[in-house]
């Protein structure tokens, strides 16, 4: 197929990039590089710097190439800043999206995979997390996915646009080539990683006081690797549909690093943190529907293997791709 993939030079963009391409699809990545890398594109896409903003370029560059699905990437993702900063989260996450929408209408774009978040259900009340529970946003990046799952909905019923919505948990681990490197990094993974490769002088651990079995906050973390196949998986959906996507395990922040410490041989100091707003204290997939209606079945649902990628890439690409 011929695919257009916004945001493919982030970090889960440019490692589906290079799986559809290990699967003979033509693509091209639309890329502002505001947080990507150009050197995470791999050389076999086409890249095309743009702007979702900018609606009179992105509407040509798709009406030129007429692509057959689109996989929407591009998103502001930081929880923290959305709470001191809700209008970039809108402008960009929601506002930008619906210009994306109306060039694939205008295109005749006949699929469209959306990265959506868990982030959606807020504070659940059950776990683990199935399609259907209560979706209550705690925080503005939450919120405008919620929105953009909602308007993919209408126009889905009023422009036949099929969609699959991917409701990422906690993407972690790298491809032998390209791995995770944010200009602001808030994730565990890579910055355990940086404090064993003495880059960071120690892990800031934020909330020791959740109701968890060790105070601190559990979530489901999913390999890169397993990711891009769901993605690859939902272009043969025969229908729109909303998925879960994690490994159904919950690892508490201090079972991450002692899982780093074990993986690098390295001692990882920790300093501890008040709590961070908007932080659930458990996020865990009920992963099952995905399973059942694709056939999705993750390869790597250990912690250690996940952090293992990460390490190796990270050792080669001690600044990212600086």
């Amino acid at each position: 197929m011929k695919i257009f993939v916004t945001g493919g030079a982030g970090y889960i963009g440019s490692i589906c990039v290079e799986e559809l391409l290990n699967a003979r699809h033509q693509v091209y990545v639309f890329d502002n590089l505001s947080e990507g890398h150009r050197q995470a594109v791999d050389s076999r896409a086409t890249f095309i710097e743009g702007d979702l903003g900018d609606r009179a370029f992105l509407f040509s560059a798709m009406e030129q190439l007429r692509p057959e699905a689109v996989m929407h990437f591009a998103a502001n993702a930081i929880v923290p800043e959305s709470m001191t900063n809700p209008a970039k989260y809108f402008r960009n996450n929601v506002g930008n999206g619906v210009n994306l929408l109306e060039a694939c209408v205008q295109s005749g774009v006949s699929k469209f995979v959306f990265s959506s978040t868990c982030a959606i259900f807020g504070m659940p009340d059950k776990i683990p997390l199935r399609e259907d529970l209560p979706k209550e946003p705690i925080n503005p990046y939450g919120e405008s996915k919620l929105m953009f799952e909602k308007i993919l909905e209408w126009f889905g019923k009023i422009h036949k646009l099929q969609y699959v919505c991917l409701r990422y948990f906690n993407a972690a681990g790298a491809s032998q080539r390209y791995g995770e490197h944010h200009w602001q990094e808030t994730h565990l993974i890579p910055n355990v990683l940086k404090v064993a490769l003495r880059l960071k002088p120690h892990v800031e651990l934020f909330g020791t006081d959740y109701p968890t079995k060790d105070g601190t906050c559990i979530r489901d973390y999913i390999h890169i690797l397993d990711l891009a196949q769901a993605h690859m998986l939902a272009l043969n959906c025969e229908q729109s549909d909303v998925f879960n996507l994690g490994s159904g395990t919950g690892y508490s922040v201090l079972q991450v690093i002692e899982a780093a410490r074990k993986v690098t041989g390295h001692d990882i100091p920790v300093v501890k943190k008040p709590r961070r707003p908007g932080d659930p204290p458990k996020l865990v997939a009920d992963s099952k529907k995905i399973r059942k209606v694709l056939g999705w079945e993750p390869r790597y649902d250990d912690i250690e293997a996940i952090i293992e990628s990460a390490w190796n890439w990270q050792r080669a690409h001690p600044n990212g791709y600086r």
